[in-house]
């Protein structure tokens, strides 16, 4: 083979003819070349007994020389290659001749650059850089992933947050394998090195292309399963962006809680159940601030609206605490004093029982018979639950006065009720006695109203309606013939008149909602 196809590579053998002058080139010869170090010295011809100076040690390649000296020394040495080319081409041509073949070897057989050897070299490499790019695009995505899989496991653990876990997971163990036999690539092969063989950097690019491939294949499933985590990703940030500002305003309601306690003493009330109340919630806020790494996003958050709950309610009960004294004050004053209006009215029941008994039969007012002292009884227990209420208000104990205040106000309405129902009773029964007529004009109308609405749009009453409004017909006839008689029970007279109405209003009522429903 002629050092025409011979290429060198770099730092192999003495001089080489990449690089040099071009203006010291020799015409007719394939390439420029450096004599050897002997002949530098008389031109001394190699068969002598002298030997070409080895690589390395008498003389440097022209690209060697221009990437190590810049500038001068790149033109000296492009200088001592002419005054080589200019001794060989004086010397005789048998001496010419024997030089030749020294000039060519350099003491040994020299590689070119350039060539197929380094097409492959920088096809190696490419392939190099693009596994690479592709690795570094994986890993990039994995490590995104891998935060977005975090997110859903904190928040998330349905049984698809887990499966998107596990799915993860085995993503993982196959993007570990294509990431070792890429590593493993990159290192098996130096292609920076200058005795690189052509078969090696064929090698090294066909397994980085393999590794760059797998890199890119895990990279497209990698980049399908994030796009189907879109709804879980998107529902876990979702609780993740409530839960700052959830447990923020836990903390805050607490506070508010904390500080409207504070006035309320300040003003000198004790409000001791509400202090225990703040009181029992802050193992919570211990639990808050322990934060979702040990609780759990959705039990934090769940945590967070109970506090913010119970907090606000007590900051609102605080507040209104002053209010609520003055309002317990104020309905202390006032049952006070309508529990002695009523022993008073209480006292006028006895004569008006008396003129029910001397007017009207026993019927009409024998039920009656036990309210004074019934009112007498409750009168005297709402003064004592008034005495206990009062005792409460000055302990601060505000619950226990609220409760005592309600019984006292539910006796006095019992007493209310019972000796009004004395004085109505005679107050009905004398308008009946004297015109019984009014009350069953009255009673007539209703039943009246309600046949004529039964019959309207139709040719006969539905027997739902028309059977108690004849029932009532007949039960309004016979509480009028009851009024005759030496001693009349006005009294049942007037609660059957009252019955009839009530059920002629009922029919009424059930008509209107019928027609009502149909329309």
């Amino acid at each position: 083979m002629t050092a025409t196809h011979t290429r060198p590579e770099a730092g192999a053998g003495g001089s080489s003819a990449v690089g040099s002058d071009p203006g010291a080139r020799n015409e007719g010869a394939p390439g420029r070349w450096s004599a050897p170090a002997a002949q530098e010295h008389g031109a001394v011809p190699a068969r002598q007994g002298h030997r070409a100076a080895p690589a390395g040690q008498g003389h440097r390649s022209a690209t060697d020389e221009h990437r190590a000296a810049p500038g001068g020394r790149a033109h000296r040495a492009a200088g001592r290659g002419v005054r080589d080319a200019l001794a060989l081409v004086l010397l005789p041509v048998p001496l010419l001749v024997a030089a030749l073949p020294a000039a060519f070897a350099g003491g040994g057989t020299r590689r070119w650059f350039g060539g197929r050897g380094e097409s492959q070299r920088a096809e190696a490499q490419a392939a190099r850089d693009a596994a690479a790019e592709a690795f570094y695009e994986l890993d990039t995505a994995q490590r995104d992933l891998k935060i977005s899989i975090e997110t859903i496991n904190a928040v998330d653990n349905s049984p698809r947050g887990r499966k998107a876990a596990e799915d993860f997971a085995a993503l993982g163990r196959r993007i570990d394998e294509v990431s070792h036999a890429y590593i493993t690539a990159v290192d098996s092969h130096d292609l920076d090195r200058d005795d690189l063989e052509p078969s090696v950097a064929s090698r090294a690019r066909t397994e980085l292309t393999r590794a760059k491939d797998d890199l890119v294949r895990v990279k497209g499933e990698l980049d399908r399963f994030g796009q189907g985590l879109g709804p879980l990703l998107g529902s876990a940030e979702t609780q993740l962006a409530r839960l700052a500002p959830a447990v923020e305003r836990a903390r805050q309601a607490l506070l508010g809680a904390s500080n409207a306690l504070d006035a309320v003493r300040a003003a000198g009330l004790r409000a001791d159940e509400l202090a225990a109340r703040l009181a029992a919630l802050a193992p919570e806020l211990t639990k808050l601030n322990q934060g979702a790494g040990k609780h759990g996003v959705a039990e934090t958050l769940q945590r967070a609206d109970v506090v913010l709950r119970d907090a606000e309610a007590l900051r609102a009960e605080a507040e209104r605490l002053p209010e609520r004294a003055a309002e317990i004050d104020r309905r202390l004053v006032s049952l006070r004093t309508r529990a002695q209006a009523l022993t008073t009215r209480a006292g006028s029941v006895e004569p008006v029982l008396s003129e029910l008994r001397r007017r009207f039969s026993a019927a009409c007012w024998q039920d009656l018979q036990p309210v004074p002292e019934q009112a007498a009884v409750n009168v005297r227990q709402a003064e004592e639950k008034l005495t206990e209420a009062a005792k409460a208000r000055e302990e601060q104990r505000w619950a226990d006065a609220t409760s005592r205040l309600s019984t006292v106000r539910a006796l006095l309405n019992a007493v209310d009720e019972a000796v009004s129902a004395a004085g109505d009773r005679l107050q009905r029964l004398d308008a009946v006695a004297k015109d019984p007529q009014q009350e069953i004009e009255r009673t007539r109308f209703a039943v009246r109203d309600a046949q004529r609405l039964a019959m309207a749009g139709r040719h006969t009453p539905d027997p739902r309606h028309a059977r108690p409004l004849d029932d009532s017909v007949a039960r309004l006839d016979r509480a009028i013939a009851g009024l005759e008689g030496r001693h009349p029970d006005y009294w049942h007279f007037l609660t059957e008149t009252e019955a009839v109405r009530q059920t002629a209003a009922r029919v009424v009522s059930d008509i209107r909602e019928e027609r009502g429903g149909g329309g």
